[in-house]
């Protein structure tokens, strides 16, 4: 092993396969974070507690390291600038710290893209003490919506979302720039189509794609990743396309040695770019979902660059793809397999209990389950990526099998909540935030011809014994409702149906109170399993 060390901003679990990398091509670690409790802390060599915005104690850090390092390396954080104004300085490969910065923030990116002709949406810049202009009068009702406000410089949706009216103006402009490490907003046109990210590496005067997978976004209006499937299955001619778009916006952007990933729309006018970033992707895409469907370990590819050595297997494994028009020559690793990644989520309140986990893990093709929370820890319903309650990934050399393993691992794990909690009686009743008009939506959405069938159901049998089967009362005679939700495609937040989310009522609680089949099927509708079983706990609690 050498002496010398990588020095990896981030110490979270989005940075395990660098610090894996860093290994494997035999170096010593020294890792950086501003949370000395982050995950992979025990896992570095060497860890310092340094806030990964602090590029001049960064700095210090390298400087007083010189001859001990050997590059500077991060994946999955927002802090490519960092590493390049630290690179910069020590004279390590990496992107300018100019180009590193107009793929930080947000109104630079689409200055540049902009300058260079590159599509992407309008936009104007919002700072904490311009946002009381736009209440003068007049001035709201001159802009069209819907509008996409987020902050200039943070990642995974924190303080994204979809500004559909004047009414929700103020709230969601307040919340991006909360977010905002400079206290600003940037202001958008909405782009509607689906959303596409893509993985990339910079070397050399050519652009090797390293990765094209479809996003599934779902909730607005807020922007929450459920997900995405690697490879994409859209039309060759639009992934070229949308392939060709990014790699114009990586030359406006300056970018040339490295890393860089977009997320990418494919609106009616074609392609269209909503970021591109300095690093390779987070939200396992880069590190687990390409690694797996390709066979080649990116994170090590790309540290090789980073270390200014040739990343030999890449260009060995690379093939051409003839682009016309492109600013670079262009290659791509293609993927032989099909790696699926799927997010279950939650309802507001207290987990008491977590099931199935073991389920989970054992369904055939599935690679990972990363659960982000415990019993005890409390939960709501996700705002952005980062609330999400866990991640499953599967493998398989079928498109159809990989997607359903990871679909299904989710469907099994369920988080019991503590009875008689606030927020999960307010989200059961439906109550909203005035600026979050119908969010957070009903598990299952319903239409009013099976909402009837529901009532009517309720009205012929409105009372469900003690400690009786769910599934029984529900299915054991024939009727309407039974039949409906038994041959529809409804699936909750988690891909569970309707029915499969009565029997693990009765499987996790087999022995209950009499319950009242118009409140249980309501909070079924409303909360899924969670609510069922919610209903329960509290009917209990409260009979004690």
């Amino acid at each position: 092993m050498s002496e010398k060390y990588v020095l990896i901003l981030g110490a979270g679990l989005m940075q395990r396969p660098s610090i894996e990398a860093a290994r494997e091509l035999g170096y010593k670690t020294l890792v950086v974070d501003g949370n000395p409790d982050a995950l992979c802390v025990g896992f570095a060599d060497r860890f310092e507690p340094i806030d990964l915005k602090d590029r001049e104690g960064l700095l210090n850090l390298a400087m007083s390291l010189r001859n001990e390092l050997a590059g500077v390396f991060t994946a999955g954080t927002d802090f490519s600038a960092s590493v390049s104004f630290v690179a910069e300085k020590c004279g390590f490969v990496s992107h300018s710290f100019e180009s590193a910065l107009n793929a930080s923030d947000k109104t630079r990116m689409r200055a540049c893209f902009r300058k260079s002709g590159v599509p992407s949406p309008d936009f104007s810049r919002i700072s904490r003490n311009e946002i009381v202009s736009y209440l003068e009068p007049g001035v709201l009702s001159g802009l069209t919506f819907p509008k996409v406000v987020k902050p200039v410089d943070n990642m995974g949706a924190r303080g994204c979302r979809l500004i559909r009216n004047d009414k929700e103006f103020l709230f969601s402009v307040e919340e991006a720039v909360r977010y905002s490490r400079t206290g600003t907003a940037i202001l958008e046109d909405y782009m509607d189509g689906p959303e596409f990210s893509i993985d990339s590496i910079v070397y050399d005067g050519t652009l090797t794609i390293t990765g094209f997978a479809d996003r599934h976004i779902y909730y607005p209006p807020y922007f929450i990743e459920m997900g995405h499937t690697m490879s994409t299955v859209v039309s060759e001619a639009d992934r070229k396309a949308l392939i060709k778009t990014f790699a114009e916006g990586i030359h406006a952007l300056g970018l040339t040695a490295g890393v860089a990933k977009a997320d990418i729309k494919l609106t009616k006018n074609g392609p269209m770019i909503g970021e591109i970033a300095a690093r390779l992707s987070g939200g396992y895409m880069s590190g687990w979902t390409f690694p797996y469907a390709s066979d080649l370990n990116l994170t090590k590819q790309a540290m090789l660059i980073a270390l200014g050595k040739e990343p030999e297997e890449l260009i060995r494994r690379r093939v051409p793809l003839q682009i016309d028009g492109c600013p670079f020559k262009v290659y791509e690793v293609t993927c032989s397999k099909t790696s699926a990644e799927r997010a279950w989520i939650s309802i507001p309140g207290k987990i008491s209990s977590v099931y199935n986990m073991s389920s989970a893990e054992n369904e055939p093709f599935v690679k990972n389950v990363l659960p982000r929370v415990s019993k005890g820890e409390t939960v709501d319903f996700p705002r952005n990526n980062v609330e999400k309650c866990g991640n499953v990934i599967s493998l398989s050399e079928d498109y159809n099998l990989a997607v359903q393993a990871s679909e299904n691992a989710v469907s099994s794990i369920v988080l019991r909540l503590e009875p008689n909690v606030s927020s999960t009686d307010d989200f059961l009743d439906g109550k909203f935030n005035m600026y979050e008009d119908s969010f957070p939506p009903d598990a299952f959405n319903i239409d009013d011809d099976l909402r009837k069938l529901m009532e009517e159901f309720a009205e012929s049998k409105p009372v469900i014994g003690k400690n009786q089967s769910a599934f029984d009362f529900i299915f054991e005679s024939k009727n309407l409702f039974a039949d409906t939700i038994r041959d529809c495609t409804l699936r909750d937040y988690n891909y569970r149906s309707f029915e499969k989310t009565i029997r693990l009522f009765d499987d996790i609680s087999p022995e209950h109170l009499e319950l009242d089949t118009k409140i249980f099927l309501k909070r079924i509708i409303r909360g899924g399993i969670q609510g069922a079983l919610y209903y329960s706990d509290c009917t209990k609690a409260c009979s004690k």
